[in-house]
């Protein structure tokens, strides 16, 4: 088994994403903190954390990368409809704390949460930022779905999202992708595959494809500026 590289709190320095191990798929690096700096640096070098309660801060960089091309989203018809029916009020960035609070929520298919009060926090500073961002999904003045994650240059770094009522967390992302690709966004990074992702037309790449993204990518406009749509049904 390789040996796993600790982070030097005094340093931002990550390893190379070659170093990542096959088992567990991604593991790159432990330890660390999760400063603003560093989770930019982070991001900017293809990798994210993720750990559970208890565990050292962990940092992955799994191969295949489960990415959405913005071209690439798929609606089916019955989303469709209910898109056009208009039952939702879809907003972005009004409530960024409400939408962490709920993706860190108990899951049914989970045990605990990944979204620690650590990570809560490190995140909301990411927002206060204008780097983390959110949509929100309303029903009869109820928050019924959302997402967040971090918009940097022409890439989108999806981290979470919630659902409490059918196809809501499902209209979150179509409105996402709709605003992202207005922006110019070439790439939404949503890490690990899950059929709800496929779903919506997400794929997997290779990580060497992905780090090729990034550095194209990465210092360009900020695809989150463009055409703002708060308040939108």
């Amino acid at each position: 088994m390789p040996t796993l590289t600790w982070l030097d709190r005094e340093s931002l320095h990550f390893p190379p994403l070659s170093q990542a191990w096959r088992e567990p798929n991604g593991l790159l690096a432990a330890g660390g903190d999760l400063s603003v700096e560093r989770l930019i640096a982070a991001y900017r070098h293809g990798c994210f954390p993720w750990y559970q309660q208890g565990q050292p801060l962990l940092w992955w960089s799994p191969d295949p990368r489960c990415v959405l091309l913005p071209q690439h989203l798929h609606v089916s018809r019955s989303l469709a409809k209910l898109l056009r029916q208009q039952r939702f009020r879809v907003t972005f960035d009004q409530d960024f704390a409400a939408v962490l609070s709920a993706c860190a929520g108990p899951r049914r298919d989970a045990d605990g949460t990944w979204i620690t009060e650590r990570m809560q926090a490190a995140y909301l500073q990411l927002h206060q930022r204008g780097i983390a961002h959110s949509v929100e999904v309303r029903l009869d003045d109820q928050l019924v779905g959302g997402l967040y994650g971090l918009a940097m240059g022409q890439l989108f770094f999806g981290e979470s999202m919630f659902s409490h009522c059918t196809n809501a967390s499902k209209i979150a992302f179509v409105h996402l992708v709709q605003r992202l690709a207005a922006g110019g966004c070439q790439l939404i990074d949503c890490q690990m595959s899950t059929a709800h992702l496929h779903s919506l037309g997400a794929e997997e790449i290779s990580r060497q494809r992905f780090a090729q993204h990034l550095q194209d990518c990465l210092d360009q406009p900020d695809c989150w500026q463009a055409t703002p749509t708060n308040n939108s049904h």
